[in-house]
């Protein structure tokens, strides 16, 4: 069970206003809305689940696990070893730079917040968010699957805040959206949880066009 205080804890990490930038990056979701793959907000949700079912169930969510557990049992060679392992998955240099650049933004929040064990990680070339994730939730003493929950509705609240901004969908629309993809979040991190090393691997063809594309978008207004 959660503590109160590791909840609130929680709660500081997944908040939109975590000074890290997350809502400056779409994740490839702003050239899909410019080639017109998604046009409403059944064509947002069949986006944004196809990359929950089809990478981040896969890849993110048993890396994350065993970055929480590596932290825990303070094994340095593999928190490296999964750190450079998940930046890897990432198909476009959008996309590690989002990892990096957000790692290391959380990273320095840290540093300032007197968790100085972490000041080397700010110039680490395999940082990733999970993996200051992951530390700041054992630190804090919050239980890996709330931890979990918790980074995996961070990542789906920002994409529907970008589907909102961009689509554009209206607010009624984007909770609803928020309501119904939500209901996804327990069976994904049982199936998550329950991978093997062997089974950790995924991929999404569009996902990796439309940030490869968006590299080169002449107008945008997100990051990735």
């Amino acid at each position: 069970m959660i503590t109160d205080l590791a909840l609130m804890h929680l709660l500081q990490l997944v908040s939109p206003s975590l000074p890290i930038g997350m809502y400056s990056y779409s994740q490839g979701l702003e050239h899909a809305v410019e080639d017109g793959w998604i046009t409403n907000s059944t064509e947002a949700s069949e986006w944004i689940t196809g990359i929950l079912e089809n990478s981040i169930l896969h890849v993110d969510l048993p890396i994350f696990s065993r970055l929480f557990d590596a932290w825990e049992q303070q094994e340095s060679e593999s928190i490296e070893t999964w750190s450079a392992t998940l930046l890897a998955y990432r198909e476009t240099s959008e996309l590690r730079a989002e990892d990096r650049q957000t790692g290391q933004a959380l990273a320095r929040l840290l540093v300032g917040m007197k968790f100085d064990e972490v000041a080397v990680w700010q110039r680490k070339l395999n940082i990733t968010q999970a993996t200051m994730f992951t530390f700041a939730a054992v630190k804090w003493n919050i239980p890996k699957q709330a931890a979990l929950a918790g980074f995996l509705w961070s990542w789906l609240e920002n994409q529907i805040l970008c589907a909102v901004k961009l689509v554009p969908l209206g607010q009624v629309s984007g909770q609803n959206l928020a309501h119904e993809l939500s209901k996804k979040i327990p069976e994904l991190l049982e199936q998550g949880l329950a991978l093997k090393n062997h089974e950790i691997g995924g991929s999404v063809f569009g996902l990796a066009l439309a940030s490869s594309r968006h590299e080169m978008q002449y107008s945008r207004l997100f990051r990735s």
